[in-house]
């Protein structure tokens, strides 16, 4: 697995995977056309010029080429914290193994190299399928902030934080390894898993 900082070459494999509209149902923003998927790598870039953010293209080494994206964005410095969010992958690589390598890949950076003391993720509280994931990852749901974003759909959104923790962070290391060795290699076009 290879997580590639986001540049505009990645815009063609992004929307190879990513012109799904079931991708962006929990979204604040939908992403259907060539033009919408260069208007969020465009966003995640000027995140980046202001150092509020860091997005990725993730890339399974078996692939050579994007499956999807993700990022550190709300970063906080002075407070050590960091969010890593705005994931998604295209269907076919959805239960993989490639969400479980790419987070562990981003929350032992924060900790190990950034020296943060929390990393913190949030989703819609309706997306039990990334409320599940997280959870699978090991962090530590905090609660629900009510009426917190409007969706591209006009919907009030409440969402749902949690949290890793720097004390937390060698125990959620282990399991996320061991999981990590216990798991099939990532995926190979076309195969699912799981």
């Amino acid at each position: 697995m290879r997580l590639e900082p986001l540049r505009p070459e990645h815009h063609a494999d992004l929307c190879r995977v990513g012109l799904d509209p079931e991708l962006w149902k929990w979204t604040t923003s939908q992403v259907r056309t060539p033009e919408e998927m260069r208007a969020y790598i465009d966003t995640a870039l000027q995140w980046q010029a202001e150092g509020t953010a860091l997005p990725f293209a993730v890339v399974p080494l078996a692939l050579g080429r994007a499956a999807g994206s993700t990022r550190y964005a709300n970063v906080d410095r002075a407070n050590r914290r960091v969010e890593i969010g705005w994931t998604w992958y295209g269907r076919e690589y959805q239960r993989t193994g490639i969400n479980t390598e790419s987070k562990y890949l981003l929350i032992k950076h924060a900790f190990e190299v950034l020296g943060a003391v929390r990393v913190e993720f949030k989703t819609d509280s309706l997306n039990e399928p990334s409320r599940a994931a997280i959870l699978r990852i090991g962090a530590t749901e905090e609660g629900i902030l009510r009426n917190h974003m409007i969706t591209w759909s006009g919907r009030l959104r409440h969402s749902v934080y949690y949290s890793v923790i720097a004390e937390e962070w060698p125990e959620v290391k282990r399991a996320l390894e061991s999981r990590l060795a216990h798991h099939p290699p990532p995926i190979s076009e076309g195969r699912r898993e799981g």
